[in-house]
């Protein structure tokens, strides 16, 4: 039997993994859907994103980034021939970011390798989150084998240049087989502010907090998240959005 390697999308999905689900398992602790992505390489990549995390997520520095997610990106890519690979990804655009930049790396490190996409039946603000570990061993064993890897690793490279031309010409040729791309990538594009528009996510943010008339953090956040399942931002995410809306009241 092939040896199993479980990928996951953040530590949350660890602690409620399956025992009756075999294999390591290796975490993605990024957030790749915010801040600088460019890097000429992926050392000079790594450094970026670990001087972006340090300067706009209190309690992070450069030494953890090194310390506690470039290794899980190492095992990544240490992962031997002939396995088999399991990626637990989720459809909103935090997740696939990450995925994408996953898919990329695996693109780049493995052979031989089949890779097989594991997630939700249904997208909602709670995901994996809102299974039991029933459910979770039900949608393992109902996993998609991914054929196209380097069609998927080029949603990657698009995202990281910045080219949502060549980002949407991606996800629509892909969307027959992954219809839950594309709603992804039009998320993202919406929330890129372009002349006289805020964005998608600020533009909801600043209308919630007119709904709810109140400029506390846990009740918008929370309705943020209902609203805007397809962002799957965590508090990090929408705090910093938060705060520069009411930095530029």
């Amino acid at each position: 039997m092939k040896k199993q390697y479980h990928i996951l999308n953040g530590d949350s999905l660890k602690e409620q993994f399956p025992d009756g689900i075999q294999g390591e398992l290796i975490v993605a602790r990024e957030c790749l859907v915010d801040g600088n992505v460019k890097g000429k390489d992926l050392n000079d990549f790594f450094h970026t994103r670990a001087e972006f995390i340090s300067s706009n997520y209190n309690g992070y520095n450069e030494q953890d980034y090194f310390e506690k997610i470039v290794p899980e990106f190492q095992k990544m890519q240490n992962i031997p021939d002939n396995s088999d690979v399991n990626l637990w990804f989720e459809d909103d655009l935090f997740c696939q970011v990450n995925f994408w930049f996953v898919v990329h790396l695996l693109c780049k490190s493995i052979k031989n390798t089949t890779v097989f996409l594991i997630r939700p039946k249904v997208h909602s603000q709670y995901s994996f989150g809102g299974l039991n570990k029933s459910e979770l061993i039900s949608i393992y064993e109902n996993r998609l084998e991914l054929t196209e890897l380097d069609k998927l690793a080029n949603l990657w490279e698009s995202y990281q240049i910045g080219d949502t031309t060549k980002l949407v010409d991606s996800a629509r040729k892909l969307e027959s087989k992954y219809p839950f791309i594309l709603p992804a990538v039009e998320a993202h594009i919406e929330r890129i502010p372009t002349m006289g528009n805020i964005g998608r996510p600020t533009e909801s943010l600043v209308a919630i907090m007119k709904e709810l008339e109140t400029d506390e953090f846990g009740a918008v956040f929370r309705e943020f998240s209902k609203r805007e399942s397809i962002y799957g931002f965590g508090d990090l995410q929408v705090k910093r959005l938060f705060d520069e809306i009411k930095n530029n009241r």
